[in-house]
C-alpha cells in the first residue's frame, strides 16, 4: 500500500495562464490510501519519465509533476482529453468525461460495501449529505445487502 497527497490544484487563470493553488477546501488537502496494483503501475511511470527527463536534456523543466509532458510541463487539457477517447475506445466502452470516472469509482466502492464516509472523504466533499445523494442509486443495493446481513446474523 502508498499514499497520494493532495496539496495543490493547477488552475487556468485568465491573464495568467497556469497558476498552481492550493486546494480551496480544507477537506480538499488529503491523504488517500492506494492500492498495492496503482503503486506498483506508478513506479513503472516513474521510470518511464525518468528516461524522458534524461533524453529531454536540458529542455526538461522541473514541475514535481506526476504526469507531465515530456517537456515537464503540465499535461495539456486537451491532449489529455485526447488520451482518455483513446483509452476509453482500446477498453471498447463507450465515450464518457473524465469526471464520470470519479462518479464509476464512487459507485464501485460504495457497491463493494465502503462506508459512505470513507468513500466521502476520498471524493474530499465537505458533507455526507453530498456524497449520499449524489450516489443514492447505489443506496437502495446496500439497504438490501444490509437486510440480507441482518438475516444471516439473526437467524444463521
Amino acid at each position: 500500500m502508498g499514499t497520494l497527497t493532495v496539496r495543490r490544484g493547477l488552475h487556468r487563470v485568465a491573464g495568467k495562464g497556469l497558476v498552481y493553488e492550493e486546494p480551496k477546501a480544507e477537506r480538499s488537502r488529503r491523504t488517500l490510501a492506494l492500492p498495492a496494483q496503482l503503486v506498483e503501475a506508478l513506479r513503472r511511470h516513474r521510470v518511464v519519465q525518468l528516461e524522458e527527463r534524461e533524453a529531454a536534456g536540458s529542455l526538461r523543466e522541473e514541475h514535481d509533476l506526476v504526469f507531465a509532458q515530456v517537456n515537464g510541463w503540465p499535461l495539456d487539457k486537451r491532449s489529455d482529453w485526447e488520451a482518455w477517447k483513446a483509452l476509453l475506445k482500446r477498453a471498447e466502452v463507450r465515450e464518457v468525461r473524465l469526471h464520470d470516472g470519479r462518479h464509476t469509482a464512487a459507485t464501485l466502492l460504495l457497491s463493494e460495501g465502503v462506508h459512505p464516509r470513507v468513500v466521502m472523504e476520498l471524493l474530499g466533499h465537505a458533507q455526507m449529505r453530498t456524497t449520499t445523494d449524489t450516489y443514492s442509486h447505489v443506496m437502495p443495493a446496500l439497504a438490501k445487502e444490509a437486510a440480507a446481513k441482518m438475516g444471516t446474523a439473526l437467524w444463521g
